[in-house]
């Protein structure tokens, strides 16, 4: 994330009390795969996107915006837009939760590439190494394709973290900024790519009949997308990468997947054959190989 400065202490151990924090941002950001997998249920994924994000840019009613330019602004939130659109569209087609939050978390391997094309970042020995790997699960999983979800689905699916990863390279133009008024402004300028990306995916009144007839469970799912994930998730995650470092801060990433994974099986049922399960695990070493012993560490961790 782009949180790092001044008050960064380095070596210092983290507090019982922030490690706590740490893991319930890990907790709530795999959760939320869950909670968008039922959300899907009754909205489209502009729906969802657009009522989860209009809740999360409430703030802006009270935090300035960000001293940023407009351009980089803009930028950011149509990565933002495409990364959450095309991750529930996979969802919404049959790409099981758990599995989206292993896609997802891959950006750490497309923010290392990107950043060694376009910027001339030379990754380290471990991190290619952990690019292997990852690419090795990746590559497991796509052999699964095409028996309970489709090839395009799959497809889509892998937008998410290559726009993920774009968001993260621009990001770091971001590091004096507070993060909890970031998200706000960015998602307070989603509103209107999403709204138009609603009334051409499923029309004016199809929309309005979802979006104003909610189910109990749906609302709080929203909330907790929106309040949890994207405001308090948002805001605990700054604060930890301001105060320690991102090596000390960023495995707990590692979690999400697991936990997304987890849950998933547990609230829809999901299992996992060998290969797409050996697949996934193998992702995820990956990603450690490359977040715990590179000597550049990716900061953005999947936001559910």
């Amino acid at each position: 994330m782009p949180a790092r400065g001044a008050r960064n202490r380095g070596g210092d151990d983290m507090k019982p009390a922030d490690t706590a924090l740490a893991l319930l941002v890990a907790i709530i950001w795999g959760l939320g795969f869950v909670f968008t997998r039922y959300a899907l249920d009754d909205l489209s994924p502009s729906q969802l996107n657009l009522l989860r994000f209009a809740i999360a840019a409430l703030p802006c009613l009270v935090l300035p915006r960000p001293k940023i330019s407009w351009p980089l602004l803009l930028g950011l939130t149509a990565l933002l837009v495409v990364q959450f659109l095309t991750q529930t569209f996979g969802m919404a087609h049959g790409v099981p939760a758990g599995l989206t939050a292993v896609i997802v978390q891959s950006q750490a391997l497309f923010t290392i590439g990107l950043g060694a094309l376009f910027l001339g970042e030379r990754p380290s020995r471990a991190q290619i190494g952990g690019i292997a790997v990852a690419a090795c699960g990746l590559l497991m999983i796509c052999f699964t394709v095409g028996y309970d979800f489709s090839v395009g689905a799959f497809a889509v699916s892998m937008t998410a973290p290559v726009s993920f990863a774009v968001m993260n390279l621009l990001l770091r133009r971001t590091s004096a900024v507070p993060m909890l008024d970031l998200f706000a402004w960015i998602s307070l300028a989603s509103l209107p790519p999403l709204a138009a990306a609603a009334l051409m995916a499923d029309g004016l009144a199809q929309s309005w009949q979802a979006m104003t007839h909610l189910s109990p469970g749906v609302m709080a799912s929203l909330l907790l997308l929106s309040v949890g994930s994207t405001t308090i998730g948002y805001w605990i995650w700054g604060r930890l990468l301001h105060a320690y470092t991102s090596a000390q801060v960023t495995p707990f990433a590692l979690l999400v997947p697991f936990i997304g994974a987890g849950a998933s099986s547990l609230a829809f049922g999901e299992t996992f054959g060998p290969l797409r399960l050996a697949g996934m695990v193998i992702v995820v070493v990956g990603l450690a190989i490359m977040l715990l012993f590179g000597r550049f560490r990716p900061e953005l961790p999947e936001v559910g």
